[in-house]
């Protein structure tokens, strides 16, 4: 782990070796994004992990024994929450010092949330717009890197983000507005916009006007659903105010307001409909110990208790069932499919933490209980209240074999090894073959799944990280199950040898979209 100098005591090295170890890679980039206004960027480059800056943050006497808030603080700018404790810290503590002891700059801060929100499918907008002022670079770059780049080519400063707000404001508004509230914060005054060339003089908003008209409304009658939802009176109203302003600057505030509602309408009119009265039932069984060989799921109370805060927040009720045996889990399915309340609700989510085999979770009493059996409770014909409503099943459990268990990584699997293994199920077989379920799997098939035996398994901490992150910007369920492919894919346990790949399996027919919730994620 490399020598932090002889002036730190074992204690305090301990506590940044922990804190290292709980870090992932995704992590290091963050931290060294955020340490670039206090650290050289030539010493920043060869930062391998977190220990590294660690030593660097040291050695410039930002952080030693007595003071370790800045670490704090940049665990908390990267949601590490979990780690400040190892620090004496709490979030709200963090919280009620930054404005006096914080060191990371508003301009940091700005790119760096900039970054939490540019998609993939952003990002390859960006690089294809700034195409002419990038060096041709073969490998893939993560947004952290772009905005580095930029920075090294004197295309972004504290002082001019010009160029950031062209981008953005020709990417995503969201992404624009985050910029703005920087300026604003600043003081400095957003120049005028000038998009249209003087020559065209104010013929050009009417001009203008015309051509977004009919834009959205040959859009709209292409659109399945327009037949049976015509356009309403709140968008007649915006058109009939567009065409009484006169100024650029009104016409593209009121085109902005026309764009956002043309947007919205579709994705309502593509979407399942999320806007009852009650959001939905959430079920989690969590099984931990076990009869016989089968060994206790250390760290799985971590998975259950997040899955729980998450999907309160997004206004589901949530019932927790612990060590269910797999006549209990029966049991459970025919009592829930069976509900009538289940008519005033907007979906159906279940999440199972256990062990597994291929296609099957295993209950407390060692006996195997088929994913098919379990979510084929929930058909139109078995629980016609759920009947074209959207239903989510995740399972945290191993879908193959035993591995080699390393130190603090545990697979979700069974232990011995049997001779009789069952025959080889897919998650698109297990799935019923009707429309409006949703399978996501920890592990593809034959593969096992991993289990921190304190902070929970890779699967559940991944998807409830991304929940939060995404849902509040309006993603539909398919975008955050491939970002958590992705945060999945790119973990490895700490010896460096084991990964893992989860698997959805869908028969959905439109887009499932989580309502922005009111209050703030829980974590």
């Amino acid at each position: 782990s490399g020598n932090m100098g002889d002036g730190v005591s074992l204690q305090f090295r301990h506590q940044l070796l922990l804190i290292d170890e709980n870090l992932g890679a995704e992590d290091v980039a963050a931290l060294k994004f955020l340490c670039t206004d206090l650290i050289p960027f030539k010493k920043l480059e060869g930062v391998q992990s977190a220990v590294d800056i660690f030593q660097l943050l040291m050695a410039a006497d930002y952080l030693n024994e007595e003071d370790t808030f800045l670490l704090a603080e940049l665990l908390y700018r990267i949601k590490c929450h979990f780690l400040l404790s190892k620090l004496g810290y709490t979030k709200e503590k963090v919280q009620e010092c930054l404005h006096e002891k914080g060191r990371v700059s508003p301009y940091r801060q700005m790119l760096y949330e900039l970054s939490e929100n540019i998609t993939s499918e952003m990002l390859k907008e960006i690089i294809f717009l700034l195409r002419n002022r990038l060096p041709k670079r073969r490998r893939t770059i993560s947004a952290l890197e772009l905005l580095i780049l930029l920075e090294k080519q004197g295309l972004l400063t504290e002082n001019n983000v010009q160029m950031l707000e062209e981008v953005c404001m020709n990417v995503s508004p969201d992404l624009l507005e985050t910029v703005n509230c920087y300026r604003r914060a600043k003081g400095a005054r957003l120049g005028s916009l000038n998009i249209f060339p003087h020559k065209f003089g104010r013929a050009v908003p009417n001009l203008h006007y015309c051509i977004i008209l009919h834009l959205v409304t040959v859009h709209l009658r292409l659109h399945p659903s327009y037949k049976e939802a015509p356009l309403s009176s709140s968008f007649s109203k915006i058109t009939q105010s567009l065409r009484a302003h006169t100024s650029i600057t009104e016409v593209l505030n009121k085109f902005s307001e026309a764009v956002s509602f043309f947007f919205s309408f579709l994705q309502k009119m593509s979407s399942y409909k999320m806007d009852g009265p009650q959001r939905g039932f959430c079920l989690v069984i969590n099984n931990v110990k076990f009869d016989g060989v089968l060994q206790e799921r250390k760290g799985s109370y971590k998975d259950a208790g997040e899955l729980e805060r998450v999907f309160t927040w997004l206004g589901l009720d949530v019932k927790t069932y612990t060590d269910q045996t797999s006549g209990q889990i029966k049991e459970l399915m025919q009592t829930w499919q069976h509900l009538k309340d289940h008519k005033d609700r907007d979906c159906f989510v279940c999440c199972i933490l256990s062990h597994g085999e291929s296609g099957a979770i295993y209950g407390k009493d060692g006996e195997l209980v088929s994913i098919r059996t379990i979510m084929s409770h929930f058909t139109a014909k078995q629980c016609p209240q759920l009947a074209e409503k959207p239903k989510l099943f995740f399972i945290q459990a191993c879908q193959g074999k035993e591995i080699q268990r390393p130190v603090y990584v545990e697979p979700d699997a069974r232990i011995p090894d049997f001779s009789s293994m069952q025959q080889s199920i897919s998650p698109s077989e297990s799935i019923p073959e009707e429309a409006d379920f949703l399978l996501g799997m920890a592990t593809i098939d034959g593969y096992a799944s991993f289990r921190h035996v304190q902070q929970g398994t890779w699967y559940i901490q991944a998807l409830c990280s991304k929940l939060q992150l995404l849902v509040p910007r309006g993603e539909d369920i398919l975008s955050i199950l491939t970002e958590v492919n992705e945060d999945v894919g790119r973990r490895v346990d700490r010896c460096g040898t084991k990964k893992q790949m989860p698997q959805p399996a869908y028969t959905l027919r439109r887009k499932f979209i989580f309502p922005i919730p009111r209050d703030p994620p829980p974590s």
